[in-house]
């Protein structure tokens, strides 16, 4: 049975760093892309970062600049480095794994907090 679990989360003051750690478990075959999506309140759910299999890295708009995505294969972990926090970053972080068929593994999702 595959499961992720993310770690890492919690409160922060803005400007400050957090880092977010996806172990996942279970075989997982044919991963497409690994990602950070996160639910901030009152917006709808929302792609933070992917990487590829072959290491490409993608990062949105809100965050370039910001966090970086990386992952080891071979671990199967996935990180994401958030620095110089905002208050807007406030929101349950999810790791997802996305594979072939385009089906979409979650994880149960990490709070960060960010405070003003």
């Amino acid at each position: 049975q595959v499961q992720l679990v993310e770690s890492g989360g919690g409160l922060v003051q803005a400007g400050g760093s957090l880092r977010l750690s996806c172990a996942a478990s279970g075989h997982i075959f044919g991963i497409n892309t690994r990602a950070w999506y996160r639910q901030t309140p009152g917006k709808q759910r929302e792609v933070v970062a992917f990487i590829t299999e072959s290491g490409i890295a993608t990062l949105t708009n809100p965050v370039k600049g910001r966090f970086t995505i990386s992952g080891d294969s071979t671990k199967n972990t996935l990180t994401l480095q958030m620095s110089n926090l905002k208050p807007e970053d406030t929101g349950v972080y999810f790791c997802v794994y996305e594979v072939g068929n385009g089906f979409m593994y979650w994880g149960q999702g990490t709070q960060v907090t960010v405070s003003t």
